[in-house]
């Protein structure tokens, strides 16, 4: 696979987003299940924390940066629109 990044974020209400990547595809990313298995992500429970997220040039992060999620794994895991 070719280096790809999140151009573009949407949430959509549920812990899921509406990433666009660089390759042109759009995929929607359920988190619930990667914030349950992953306790570094355990203050993404609160949905409102988990919509106040930002782009950083490459992926989604929160908390100033502080969390971040692979583009690729969001990507591979993200459902096709």
């Amino acid at each position: 696979m070719d280096l790809i990044w999140i151009n573009n974020a949407r949430y959509l209400g549920d812990y899921r987003l509406l990433l666009s990547f660089s390759n042109g595809e759009e995929r929607i990313f359920d988190a619930k299940d990667f914030i349950a298995s992953h306790p570094l992500f355990g203050t993404l429970k609160d949905k409102q924390a988990f919509s106040h997220f930002q782009l950083d040039g490459w992926t989604v992060s929160w908390q100033n940066g502080t969390l971040d999620i692979a583009p690729e794994y969001l990507y591979e895991t993200g459902k096709v629109v």
